[in-house]
């Protein structure tokens, strides 16, 4: 008798990490996140299921593009009214509002359906190097993205 081990919620074991984004790649430490909210970096780890972790991003106004993208990348939205889109460039999104580009970088890269837009209820990311989470005892996690690099 195989049978395919399920987690239950009960026995999912949820972990908060403390990340710092200055002075990372965008891409990179995205994608590294995304895996943890996901849970794939977890022997539990199941397509269907949400087994990640709550993930706390810090200093969001100090993360780091390579190339020509701080004045060449765009961010796109629209309101919703015939002629409401509205474009900005990374440069004058990071200085208005840091947070919103990391939270789309990852939510890009989680699934698009209902379990996505739960396991992105569990990101949260601050301007600052301060956050409101300190009873939650947050393992602090080092992401190598690569250091340096043409600016």
């Amino acid at each position: 008798m195989n049978k395919t081990f399920l987690p239950s919620q009960e026995t999912i074991e949820r972990n908060w990490y403390l990340v710092d984004a200055a002075d990372q790649r965008l891409g990179r430490l995205a994608s590294e996140v995304a895996n943890i909210l996901r849970g794939k970096n977890k022997p539990t780890f199941t397509p269907h299921l949400d087994t990640g972790d709550f993930v706390i991003v810090i200093n969001a106004e100090k993360i780091e593009v390579t190339g020509k993208k701080r004045s060449q990348k765009l961010y796109r939205r629209h309101s919703g009214r015939p002629g409401g889109m509205k474009t900005e460039t990374f440069e004058k999104l990071q200085a208005r509002i840091p947070e919103r580009i990391i939270e789309q970088a990852i939510k890009g890269m989680l699934p698009k359906n209902t379990l996505g837009r739960q396991l992105f209820t569990k990101l949260k990311v601050y301007a600052g190097a301060e956050h409101p989470h300190q009873a939650q005892q947050p393992i602090v996690l080092k992401l190598n993205t690569i250091p340096g690099g043409q600016d």
